[in-house]
């Protein structure tokens, strides 16, 4: 069972793996005030982001049991059972907890699971299904896509999606994405999905937010249906409407703003074109070219007061919010050190709730 009401705060806890279901970990330990030190060969994409802040201490090499010398906690969510008992050897002759981790979704023993719907859409054996993931709290998967990981072999995850509600003995392939940094092209992701689902296994596409908003998820249907493999696509709660609602920012609201444009911050579209629209303009993926796109609004006839915020892993225990208008925003999410991934809301909506 997972340890979820120790005092962490300013407590080594060694993580002694650097895959998918660590990185989710490593941000809880993070958040409880842990002194987090990773001792890990290699570390995923997500791990690799954080590493860069130096928000915890990484050793490049497969952990030994001196390592675990002083330790007050030690967790390896993406060890196999063997390592976990080797592990768990090691702690128990140093007086040290051992974490036995335990999917963020699977029940205890006894506890009720709702009955299947007549639409279920559980997978076949040799299918994709596509699982929006949602803004970034695992209790925000919808119960269609818990399922579907249920009865996954294998789950091709992204940086952002909820891997802690992956089953533990689940194979996970993580494929995420940093900004301008892609290591697995979108062609390879492609191929491992047709490619694991051939070998007949149930593959789950784990993403962040929805599969179909700027998420890729039409690509991947597509190479499925070119090689014959069937797919399903399980819908998502989408962080563009999801990520400013955490903030208490409703992004759209009677009498102030009557619809939202969603775009894709990567992207170049006219600025003319975002100053015509009067209501309210979510930004995903723009953090990069925040104040070249505040500066392009202004530019095309936006009042430069335009009320902006910006939310920062909306729905996780990392979220934070900074507040400004398109003449300021840029400065004040460079003061407040606030980076990928973060959801960009232009409009008066920022304020009708916050301002009370």
């Amino acid at each position: 069972m997972a340890l979820v009401s120790l005092d962490l705060r300013g407590r080594r806890v060694v993580v002694a793996t650097g895959g998918a279901r660590a990185g989710a970990r490593v941000r809880e330990l993070l958040a409880d005030g842990a002194l987090v030190e990773v001792i890990a060969s290699t570390i995923g994409a997500d791990l690799t982001q954080a590493y860069a802040d130096r928000t915890f201490t990484w050793t490049a090499r497969p952990v030994a049991a001196d390592d675990l010398d002083g330790a007050w906690l030690v967790s390896a969510p993406d060890a196999d059972a063997d390592a976990r008992e080797q592990l768990k050897a090691w702690c128990d002759a140093r007086g040290i907890w051992f974490e036995m981790v335990q999917s963020h979704a699977q029940p205890e023993a006894g506890t009720p699971i709702a009955p299947a719907p007549a639409h279920s859409t559980e997978a076949a054996p040799g299918s994709v299904t596509l699982v929006g993931g949602g803004p970034g709290d695992p209790d925000l998967l919808t119960l269609a896509g818990w399922k579907a990981l249920q009865h996954a072999d294998v789950v091709v995850t992204d940086r952002l999606a909820p891997v802690s509600a992956v089953p533990a003995a689940t194979e996970i392939i993580d494929v995420g994405k940093t900004p301008y940094h892609h290591p697995v092209p979108q062609a390879e992701i492609n191929q491992i999905l047709v490619d694991r689902a051939r070998q007949g296994q149930r593959v789950v596409r784990l993403k962040g937010g929805d599969s179909y908003l700027l998420g890729r998820g039409g690509e991947e249907v597509l190479a499925c249906r070119a090689a014959g493999v069937p797919v399903l696509v399980v819908p998502g709660i989408t962080s563009a409407f999801a990520g400013p609602a955490a903030a208490d920012i409703p992004v759209t609201h009677r009498a102030m703003s009557h619809g939202v444009l969603v775009i894709s911050g990567h992207d170049q579209i006219e600025p003319e074109l975002l100053a015509r629209w009067p209501h309210t303009i979510v930004v995903l993926m723009g953090m990069g070219r925040l104040r070249e796109l505040a500066a392009g609004l202004i530019g095309a006839g936006r009042a430069a007061d335009t009320p902006v915020a910006v939310v920062h892993r909306a729905s996780t225990p990392q979220q934070k919010v900074a507040d400004g208008t398109l003449a300021t925003i840029a400065d004040v999410v460079a003061e407040s050190a606030i980076g990928n991934p973060a959801v960009i809301v232009v409009g008066e909506v920022t304020r009708v709730l916050r301002a009370h």
